[in-house]
């Protein structure tokens, strides 16, 4: 289905069911949707599976191919494990084969109960996107928006400077720079060692005494080891202070020093939006950022008829939820409508 016979077939009608976000999940829930017949679709306000797309360009998944499939669609490696690139063509191949009914580059702003209407559903849509406003009616809605496009910000002065990033590509330009990494989770973890072994000069700033509990038993002897041997720096209990246009201000022990930097990772982990999801009239916890749902349908203890999927659910434990397990909450979802259809 093209894009006008879409838009033909949902702007002047009330569609059964609004996926918002085209992710794995997201598209997991389109799938499960398409097959029941609903009349649906799905609304991304990036690409295609746009947190896939944001990882490290030579990213490597360790996981099998079989805990990334959706649909039952076959996942195809050259290796055993998908690269990010098998990921994306993957994703792509499988919504183009289920002819799912997709707009890429539409954001929803706002979703709202109609007339106070919830449960069989009377939802309004708000969107913009390239070709401009946009509304829609749904009779359900599934939120399927992940963490990944909103990093927690450290709050400090310089944060927002050209040289300082919340995501990390590849290693390549930055061989000869000195580069501090901010973070002790797996992601800051990698991305140092990656950085170390294209040459950068590195040095990884982190809070904590030590690297997190959550580190890739894989990856825990590699830092350490490349740590202990001196070609990663590692400043542990150690916070940023201010980051500059050379430099960055660092506190330690009670003091504050300031050393020379080219390049700023603050890979300090990711938060679902609260705010988009407070404008669907929903209420995370102010504190743990998760919202109440039913753990048997994932409906919305807040508005009924608005479902949550994969790890939008998880609040700042965004660590619990990932493509393996996510992908299992379309198939709930699903489950539960046709029950209550009587399918």
């Amino acid at each position: 289905m093209n894009r006008r016979e879409q838009d033909n077939a949902t702007l002047d009608s009330t569609l059964d069911v609004v996926v918002v976000g085209g992710g794995p999940v997201g598209l997991a829930c389109g799938i499960e949707a398409q097959r029941a017949g609903y009349h649906h679709l799905v609304l991304e306000k990036g690409c295609l599976a746009d947190s896939v797309f944001q990882f490290p360009k030579n990213m490597l998944f360790f996981t099998t191919p079989e805990l990334m499939e959706i649909g039952q669609h076959p996942l195809i490696t050259s290796h055993g494990k998908p690269t990010r690139t098998e990921a994306l063509d993957y994703y792509r191949s499988v919504a183009r084969v289920e002819g799912l009914a997709i707009h890429t580059y539409e954001e929803v702003v706002k979703v709202a109960a109609q007339d106070g209407r919830t449960g069989n559903g009377s939802f309004r849509i708000d969107t913009r996107g390239r070709e401009g406003e946009r509304t829609y009616g749904a009779r359900r809605v599934v939120l399927a928006t992940g963490y990944y496009d909103n990093p927690n910000y450290l709050g400090v002065p310089g944060e927002d400077l050209p040289h300082v990033s919340h995501y990390y590509t590849e290693a390549h330009s930055f061989g000869g720079q000195k580069v501090m990494v901010v973070g002790g989770k797996n992601s800051a973890c990698e991305t140092a060692l990656d950085l170390y072994r294209h040459d950068a000069d590195v040095t990884l700033v982190h809070r904590g005494k030590e690297f997190g509990e959550s580190v890739k038993y894989w990856v825990r002897p590699d830092i350490e080891n490349r740590v202990a041997a001196g070609g990663i720096r590692a400043l542990f209990e150690t916070t940023v202070v201010a980051i500059r246009e050379r430099s960055v201000l660092l506190s330690r022990d009670g003091g504050e020093f300031e050393e020379p930097f080219d390049q700023v990772f603050l890979l300090t982990g990711y938060h679902p939006d609260d705010a988009f999801l407070r404008r669907c009239g929903l209420r995370p916890d102010p504190k743990s950022l998760r919202v109440s749902v039913d753990p048997d349908t994932l409906e919305s203890k807040d508005v009924p008829g608005i479902f949550l999927a994969g790890s939008v659910s998880a609040g700042h434990e965004t660590g619990m939820i990932f493509i393996e397990n996510g992908r299992y909450d379309a198939e709930k979802i699903f489950a539960y409508l046709a029950k209550v259809a009587g399918r």
